[in-house]
């Protein structure tokens, strides 16, 4: 695993994950790691489902397609 070093933080910020790390009972490196990680797969999940919604839309091109309100509207009616 690598290392990283962050300069010039703020001493608010760093007050604030020290009180967010005690409130989740790790310490303060383990409290930014686990946002840090927390961030990244967040940001990685969301380009995997941009893409999955890019490759559907891709195959359903030629279909026709209903505005879900529509569909909705039309169940409640029934």
């Amino acid at each position: 695993m690598g290392d990283l070093t962050i300069r010039n933080l703020d001493d608010r910020v760093i007050e604030r994950l020290k009180r967010q790390a005690r409130a989740n009972h790790r310490s303060l490196e383990g409290e930014v790691r686990h946002l840090l990680t927390q961030r990244v797969d967040r940001l990685v999940r969301l380009a995997n489902f941009r893409e999955r919604t890019r490759q559907l839309l891709s195959r359903t091109l030629d279909m026709r397609q209903t505005d879900s309100v529509v569909m909705l509207r039309e169940d409640r009616a029934r």
